[in-house]
């Protein structure tokens, strides 16, 4: 009985134990595809990540090419404009180097003619047919004047024909310099064509992919931000520069105190559709609300950018993220207005600009809306709606 009892008990402990050690066993495999699909979340979630923000260094690799390229077209551009000016310098000089050999061999002809025609032997004759040892020496001077002229004249060809082989060979050079000039320009201009369609790439990526829109969106926020702080800077030193003026009893800015007074006047910096208004802005398809602190006027890449009042240019970028190349301009009392995603810029850091003054070019770098001139009003680092100030 008790033996049978015993080893009952065993049984027991052996099925509790048993069971436990499959319990362990469970609960690990469980721990263990718990953990698994959590580095698979997490690798995915990393993949993920890379995708959204490809589409944006992608557009913003591009952008960079595009700002060099559209440099080195200006600079190409006005490399041709020299070199056409000096192409009608030199075919001036040539013209009329040309004319002026010409005149003097005609002149020489003439004189070889007449040399041929009554000889050496009639310079003889003129000198012993002379009344007087004067006269001799009158005639003689003459002759030598004579011989004179004609070195002059056999000089003067001789330079005017260095001139001419001078002119021709600068000119030779400078067509050369031309048409490399143009080679180098239509590479260019086919470098931009192919940037060009890299950046619609990346931009039609972006607008037709949630996590490439929302990389996008969360980069324009950042770029506000810095925009804000680098106001606030602004401010704090045109309101340094007012206290010290103040102090020193001079007046701060001429053109402080005139900003104000336009609300509701100022000409537009260009002319075309608004495409992008003050205020968050609705993404049609994801919903997605962007904070628009200005309005986005839809133009042609370069068309002039105006200052809308007299103002001191205070900052510019060649990439202010998705501002792009950006303008700021100072208005005094506070009052500043920004002008983005421009193609070129026109002014430069401390200059003093007139009511509109063209300041720069319009472009699409940064942008996700194409071409267009992105535009705010502020004061001090709150944003303005554009549109209450303008005419």
């Amino acid at each position: 009985m008790l033996a049978a009892l015993a080893a009952l008990v065993l049984a027991a402990a052996f099925t509790t134990s048993g069971a436990q050690d499959s319990l362990e066993a469970s609960k690990r495999l469980e721990l263990e595809r718990i953990q698994r699909e959590a580095r698979e979340h997490r690798t995915a979630a990393e993949r993920l990540r890379g995708q959204e923000n490809k589409a944006v260094v992608k557009l913003k690799r591009a952008e960079r090419e595009l700002g060099a390229t559209r440099k080195r077209l200006r600079a190409l551009q006005s490399r041709r404009t020299t070199l056409d000016r000096e192409l009608d310098v030199t075919r001036a000089n040539l013209d009329r180097s040309v004319s002026s050999l010409g005149s003097q061999r005609e002149i020489l002809a003439r004189r070889l003619r007449n040399l041929y025609k009554y000889g050496a032997g009639r310079e003889l004759e003129f000198l012993l047919s002379t009344q007087s040892f004067a006269q001799l020496l009158t005639r003689w001077d003459f002759l030598v004047m004579v011989a004179e002229q004609d070195r002059v004249l056999l000089e003067g060809i001789q330079t005017e024909k260095e001139r001419v082989e001078a002119s021709q060979q600068r000119l030779e050079r400078n067509l050369t310099e031309v048409q490399r000039n143009a080679l180098r320009t239509t590479r260019e201009n086919q470098r931009l064509a192919s940037l060009r369609q890299e950046r619609q790439q990346s931009v039609r990526t972006i607008q037709t992919q949630r996590q490439a829109y929302e990389a996008a969106a969360a980069e324009l926020e950042k770029t506000a931000r810095a925009i804000q702080r680098l106001l606030a800077q602004l401010e704090r030193k045109r309101r340094e520069e007012s206290d010290r003026a103040h102090t020193e009893g001079r007046v701060p800015q001429p053109f402080t105190g005139n900003f104000a007074q336009g609300q509701g006047r100022l000409a537009w910096p260009v002319r075309g559709s608004v495409i992008g208004r003050f205020g968050p802005e609705v993404h049609p398809k994801w919903g997605t609300r962007i904070q628009n602190n200005g309005v986005d006027i839809e133009v042609a890449i370069g068309t002039p950018v105006r200052a809308v009042a007299k103002g001191r240019v205070d900052y510019v970028s060649e990439d202010f993220g998705t501002y792009g190349e950006m303008v700021i301009l100072n208005h005094g009392d506070g009052y500043y207005t920004l002008y983005g995603h421009l193609s070129s810029i026109a002014v430069s850091v401390g200059q003093e600009v007139q009511s509109g003054q063209l300041i720069a070019q319009s472009g699409d770098s940064g942008s996700l809306k194409g071409p267009v001139l992105h535009f705010e009003v502020r004061k001090g680092g709150a944003s303005l709606d554009p549109e209450s100030w303008l005419e």
